[in-house]
């Protein structure tokens, strides 16, 4: 069977600054990683994050390491600026959860969480 994508969501984040917004879109897959297991995928300021159960165990193995129960994905994020940025977090908990948070010069952050269809 074929990867079968469904936009959960798509949303913008404007820069008055500039008249530029960040898009995010948020699809949910039925096929993804080496297992071809559902998941979620997230693309953004053209990267895509594949929230899929081979590398979320690994994520949720650190996570619990370091002792934390938001592991933000330092490799999967930008952010080079302070006042403008795109970071993406793994949520623990029962769902677990992907994290997105977009912040333009001119607004506040807007945080968005999702559901994983899987557990760890």
């Amino acid at each position: 069977m074929a990867n079968v994508k469904t936009v959960i969501e798509q949303w913008y984040v404007k820069d008055l600054e500039d008249n530029s917004a960040i898009g995010v879109v948020v699809e949910s897959c039925t096929e993804l990683g080496n297992s071809a297991q559902p998941g979620v995928q997230v693309s953004c300021m053209g990267r895509t994050i594949n929230y899929e159960p081979g590398i979320v165990e690994q994520w949720a193995y650190r996570a619990n390491k370091e002792g934390l129960e938001t592991y933000f994905l330092e490799n999967e994020s930008w952010v080079f600026y302070d006042d403008q940025y795109v970071k993406n977090y793994l949520v623990l908990g029962s769902p677990l959860k992907a994290r997105i948070i977009v912040k333009t010069r001119t607004s506040k952050p807007v945080i968005k969480d999702y559901d994983l269809p899987f557990e760890v």
